[in-house]
């Protein structure tokens, strides 16, 4: 008698209920990993354009700040949180906007996330928090704290980029960062803003020996939780 027909037969139905269950899960997850393993294909842009919104052409362009940031904060590592390229004040050059000392690698974070708020709260027409180019508002200090307030404030910068469509993208915006302005024109700023810090965090990055995230050949996934 076979192997297989013998444990069919010695086996109560639940048992075998339990195994066959088992059997097919095991299955299933294997065929899933197999799937996710494969490249994605990238879709056209003539399939892009068939659902194209003003909000999603917005969001296509964030989701690279959303990771190439906060991936560079998780990257550097907390003692040089501290660090800036340069120590001193800016001899005869006083920038319009900021801080007149170079920023540390976390006054750099700090600096982006308390943006992202502000940016959102003008789209949403609260008040925004004060002071964001002096560091802000905000009592978060170490890295595990900064993060969190990155991984938040690009929440809050989607959700509001998310808000806009072509009825409203016109509407007028006022307020302390990139305004006057209208809605679609501050989307432009959240966008180009965290492109501008990321391209300095690299540099903060090299000078450490530290490789972004996003260079790398095979980029890791940012955490869940910090």
């Amino acid at each position: 008698m076979r192997p297989n027909r013998l444990l069919t037969l010695t086996l109560s139905p639940l048992a075998l209920l339990v195994v066959l269950l088992a059997a097919y899960f095991l299955v299933a997850e294997q065929r899933a990993e197999a799937q996710s393993a494969q490249p994605q294909r990238e879709p056209t842009a003539a399939e892009i354009s068939k659902k194209e919104t003003v909000a999603s052409a917005f969001l296509r362009g964030l989701q690279y700040q959303e990771y190439e940031v906060p991936s560079a904060a998780e990257a550097m590592p907390e003692e040089k949180y501290g660090y800036r390229p340069a120590e001193g004040k800016f001899k005869n050059e006083r920038p319009e906007f900021g801080p007149a000392e170079v920023r540390t690698f976390g006054e750099q974070v700090k600096h982006v996330a308390c943006a992202n708020f502000g940016f959102a709260a003008e789209l949403d027409g609260t008040k925004p928090p004060e002071a964001c180019d002096k560091g802000g508002p905000s009592p978060a200090k170490t890295k595990k704290e900064l993060l969190t307030y990155l991984r938040d404030s690009f929440a809050a910068a989607r959700k509001s980029l998310g808000a806009i469509d072509a009825k409203n993208m016109f509407e007028p915006i006022e307020g302390p960062y990139a305004g006057p302005n209208t809605r679609l024109g501050i989307a432009t700023v959240i966008v180009w803003h965290n492109a501008d810090h990321y391209g300095q965090m690299v540099l903060y990055l090299r000078e450490n020996n530290i490789v972004p995230p996003a260079s790398r050949p095979n980029p890791p996934k940012l955490q869940d939780t910090y």
